[in-house]
């Protein structure tokens, strides 16, 4: 039996917190490990509290499993558990957002984290040929004087981060709160991405380009509410990091059947399929393309646009960009 064309083709994948692959097996192995006590009674009651009516109840639950995160081997079997995952969907390149700031604000230090991170992602770039880039996010909810703080940290390793990003809670943090760090990265050369229209309104994902000045928009879906904004997200060539099953399990859609990708797509837009918080809303990468295909009945051309458009919204250097797309067309896939 022939795969499934998402299956079998690499690709990259440009939207995915590490703290969001935890899984609550590894959770639990974590706890007892470093004597936590969780309050749920097993991994099936953990379970059935990720039935989410919004973004905040999930990142409540979030929270509460990023606590069990202690040392620098705890989050390099994060990380290695996702790559194995990873590996299983084909995915070649990951580029990964993490949350210091939800570390270092219980008293881990930034050095456990990011040495964790990178050791896994360098293992996994060796050892199962995934390339990688690390991007850390500012927790919109604090306010923009808590990502000064942490910064110097994150230029600290900047040989390990390539760039900056913005998550959490978005309704009531619009992007302009923010606006003044992110001229900092951009000065100081990181590549600047910001979760902005999942549950935000169009004005958010203006804010995002005309004030942050990000090279990616995150998720983006409310940017159809406004055809003026589609033009320029086009003429920019901006990229959307849209995340089908994340958007169904947080209400941002009623139902998959009517996610926006195809209609991204007709309009010219350069959007890619991602799994955002995996372990939380029910797959990872080929689990969205093949529950998003089951819905719309997506095309074969149209998942070689996305697999293709993986690549070209990468940080990667044009000349390995280049490299993958030509190993898509070398296999009859272009």
């Amino acid at each position: 039996m022939t795969k499934p064309l998402y299956q079998s083709l690499p690709k990259a994948e440009l939207h995915m917190h590490i703290e969001g692959s935890f899984e609550p097996e590894l959770m639990f192995e974590i706890a007892a490990r470093n004597g936590i006590n969780l309050p749920y009674k097993s991994i099936t009651d953990l379970k059935n509290l990720y039935d989410f009516n919004n973004l905040q109840e999930f990142l409540d639950i979030y929270y509460q499993g990023v606590s069990v995160l202690q040392t620098e081997q705890d989050f390099y079997d994060l990380t290695w558990a996702y790559l194995l995952r990873a590996q299983a969907d084909h995915i070649v390149h990951t580029e990964i957002f993490f949350d210091p700031q939800s570390h270092t604000d219980r008293g881990i230090d930034f050095d456990t984290v990011i040495n964790g991170l990178y050791r896994a992602l360098m293992d996994g770039e060796s050892q199962l040929g995934i390339s990688f880039g690390i991007i850390a996010c500012f927790l919109r909810h604090l306010p923009e004087q808590a990502a000064f703080d942490i910064y110097p940290d994150i230029v600290r390793h900047k040989d390990k981060i390539i760039g900056i990003g913005l998550d959490s809670s978005e309704l009531g943090h619009p992007p302009e709160k923010y606006q003044r760090i992110f001229a900092q990265a951009k000065k100081d050369g990181f590549k600047l991405v910001a979760h902005a229209g999942e549950e935000g309104p169009a004005d958010y994902i203006w804010q995002a380009i005309n004030l942050l000045e990000v090279d990616r928009i995150d998720h983006g879906n409310r940017c159809l509410d406004d055809a003026e904004l589609v033009k320029t997200i086009v003429a920019k060539n901006l990229a959307l990091t849209v995340c089908p099953l994340s958007n169904l399990k947080l209400k941002v859609v009623a139902d998959l059947k009517n996610h926006p990708v195809r209609t991204m797509l007709q309009q010219g837009i350069r959007v890619t399929i991602n799994s955002d918080d995996p372990a939380y809303f029910g797959g990872y990468l080929n689990e969205n393309f093949a529950r998003l295909q089951t819905a719309i009945g997506l095309s074969d051309e149209e998942i070689k646009q996305l697999i293709h458009n993986s690549f070209t919204a990468s940080f990667l250097p044009p000349d390995l960009i280049q490299k993958h797309l030509t190993r898509l067309q070398s296999s009859g896939h272009n």
